[in-house]
């Protein structure tokens, strides 16, 4: 992959107060490039407890690749599945979702699921979704 259609990353993951956040915060890892740096924010749940989100997000084309390349370790089932989903997942702002899997990203595994997630600006000209969900179907067709 050459060129990288998005004009940035970010990732996302909630620690709740019975996780350890060492643990989700490698498991977000999964997806980074390495020494990259995760911010940290503490929020508050409905009853009280600590929630911290750990985030980040990856503006430069290298560390672009390197989310992306991560994503190619899904099973073909399920790039399958996110293609066919391209028109739900990029909204009419150019803005691509998906979701992952933070216990299989712990383990070292790249799933979709629940706990991480991951939002792109997708780069479109003009800045139509029909033209952003080529884009990002070129990506997950080259994955």
């Amino acid at each position: 992959m050459s060129s990288v259609p998005f004009h940035y990353l970010d990732l996302r993951a909630f620690c709740y107060v019975t996780e350890d956040d060492k643990r989700v915060e490698d498991a977000l890892r999964t997806f980074l490039p390495e020494e990259f740096e995760v911010n940290r924010a503490t929020s508050e749940g409905h009853h009280g407890d600590r929630i911290l989100v750990l985030s980040a997000r990856v503006e430069n084309a290298d560390g672009m690749r390197t989310v992306l390349d991560a994503l190619g370790d899904l099973a073909a089932a399920e790039l399958d599945r996110v293609r066919d989903e391209l028109d739900e997942r990029v909204n009419d702002n150019c803005a691509f979702f998906l979701t992952l899997s933070k216990q299989a990203a712990y383990n070292g595994e790249v799933e979709l699921g629940d706990g991480i997630t991951l939002r792109g600006k997708v780069e479109a000209y003009p800045a139509k979704k029909e033209s952003a969900i080529e884009n990002a179907d070129e990506v997950f067709e080259d994955l």
